[in-house]
């Protein structure tokens, strides 16, 4: 009985530990695109406002920002959900509660988004390089530091998990 009893309790801790487990490896780059491929993000306002919800749910503890850039019909993003969040549901706070606040009777956003999962370090290190780079590469600006909404121009947001670093 004895033995039973501790094979329980070894598979509750198991299971506790299988849950929580994942947080440790999900991080993702995803990207969202605007409704009709849109240029919303052109106008200064509301790229800001934007930028204000992501930062706003990441001060909440939705989820580790490592690195973003919204560009004038789209946004990419490499972040990390917070243990109780999906990431389905960080992605909902960000199109969702941008949406809310801009008040537009207009979709916003086209209905899903894409993602990749980053399970090494030097993928996270080329996922950032691309995002920071692609205002460059679009011909916006000349280097990545000079285009304001991106985390190339901010400094550094959350650094790399520690599981990327093995």
């Amino acid at each position: 009985m004895q033995q039973i009893a501790a094979l329980a309790t070894g598979c509750s801790f198991m299971l506790l530990e299988m849950r929580l487990a994942p947080q440790e490896i999900r991080t993702y780059f995803v990207t969202a695109v605007t409704a009709e491929r849109r240029s919303l993000f052109q106008v200064t306002a509301t790229a800001e406002l934007l930028e204000r919800t992501v930062l706003d749910y990441r001060s909440q503890g939705r989820f580790l920002l490592h690195a973003f850039v919204i560009m004038p019909d789209h946004f990419h993003a490499l972040i990390t959900p917070a243990v109780d969040v999906s990431l389905e549901k960080a992605m909902q706070f960000v199109k969702g509660g941008f949406s809310f606040r801009l008040k537009s009777k207009a979709d916003v956003w086209m209905r899903s988004f894409n993602e990749s999962q980053i399970r090494t370090g030097e993928k996270f290190t080329s996922c950032v390089r691309y995002i920071e780079e692609n205002p460059v590469r679009r011909g916006l600006v000349l280097e990545p530091k000079a285009y304001a909404f991106s985390s190339a121009s901010r400094g550094p947001l959350d650094p790399m998990p520690l599981h990327l670093h093995g």
